[in-house]
């Protein structure tokens, strides 16, 4: 039957790619400080005026604002801010935001910004950043506010601050995003947990999966599980359904694509007649990588769903995880369908929902 879906503790690191390992903390006096407020995916970026209205700017931007994939729309991965010293200093709220990246020349004494690195780092460590091309990115928590993350990126030269820049982007992504988890939880789980879905799942596909308050079951014939959350201005999906593991091709993007769109054609369609779901592979990519989802190998992808017959379209994100206990693969995708709205964070909703789920 087919279904209608309408803080300053300072942490030093040899690098930014090391910063789950931290060195040593420096704390300063206990003060009262506000609680930092900001968006998921927001850094506010402190830097001169000079590197950021130049080609160091025009690196950042092209890392950190590249599109979020997979969305019908272009959506940057973060929303960037920036601000000089001066700006922080002249509106003191500004230092209550929530994720900032501090990026200078520390050998430029002329440099605002870079003082203000200079002086977070202490004298010992800014000597060794002038000394040691490697040491080139520092972590803070709470400088002015609590709840609060300081990135610093530097270097001795301008180019090398862009190889910096360059280098460091996918461990300060992961940093970012690691940070934000607890506020996108928060999110996710605002008046939390549908605990008799969450039930329902484990009882019929023998996995745990923590189902946000607000969720209910559009389907359950005992092969698929398809839960909605529905709004007025968008439409949040996850589906469920568990297959017998034979060999290793399951685990490829093609056989995800087709468990999807043999779904997607018996279960989900628009109200026109000949309707059904299925993924424009041929005109948009289906990005795929290997990952772990609670310690279990899985294969994810992501891309675009469309409406055969019909203007209807959104992404989605989908897992095969494996089950070698019980030689089983358990297909678990969320898609949403939202026309006019912004979709990242909402698609981030439905991953951090997906990766619950424990065999």
């Amino acid at each position: 039957m087919k279904k209608y879906f309408n803080r300053i503790i300072l942490i030093t690191f040899s690098s930014l790619l090391l910063l789950s390992s931290c060195t040593e903390e420096v704390q300063r006096g206990l003060r009262s400080v506000p609680t930092a407020f900001g968006n998921l995916n927001e850094i506010v970026v402190i830097m001169d005026d000079d590197l950021w209205d130049g080609p160091l700017g025009d690196s950042i931007r092209y890392y950190y604002s590249a599109a979020y994939p997979l969305l019908p729309q272009p959506e940057p991965i973060f929303d960037l801010r920036h601000y000089t010293p001066k700006d922080l200093d002249s509106r003191p709220l500004l230092r209550e935001l929530r994720s900032y990246m501090a990026v200078g020349i520390i050998s430029d004494s002329s440099s605002p910004t870079a003082n203000i690195i200079a002086k977070d780092l202490g004298t010992e460590k800014t000597s060794q950043a002038k000394q040691d091309p490697a040491f080139n990115s520092t972590l803070g928590y709470d400088k002015w506010a609590k709840g609060q993350l300081v990135i610093y990126q530097f270097a001795t030269s301008f180019d090398d601050l862009v190889r910096v820049v360059k280098e460091n982007f996918p461990a300060v992504k992961k940093r970012v995003n690691d940070f934000d988890r607890k506020k996108l939880e928060a999110y996710a789980y605002l008046n939390g947990e549908n605990k008799r879905l969450s039930e329902e799942v484990r009882t019929t596909m023998g996995v745990e999966l923590k189902v946000p308050s607000g969720f209910f079951m559009a389907l359950n014939d005992g092969e698929v599980i398809w839960m909605r959350r529905e709004t007025e201005k968008m439409s949040s999906n996850i589906v469920l359904k568990k297959m017998k593991y034979t060999d290793q091709a399951q685990l490829t993007k093609e056989n995800l694509i087709a468990v999807r769109d043999s779904i997607g054609k018996k279960y989900v369609s628009s109200t026109l007649p000949n309707t059904y779901m299925k993924i424009n592979y041929k005109d948009l990519p289906v990005i795929s990588s290997s990952t772990k989802v609670n310690g279990n190998y899985a294969l994810d992808g992501r891309g675009i769903w469309e409406i055969e017959n019909d203007y209807m379209g959104g992404s989605f994100i989908s897992y095969l995880i494996l089950n070698p206990a019980i030689n089983e693969i358990l297909f678990i995708d969320g898609f949403l369908h939202a026309p006019g709205e912004n979709k990242r964070d909402f698609m981030q909703q439905l991953d951090l929902v997906i990766n619950t789920a424990k065999f």
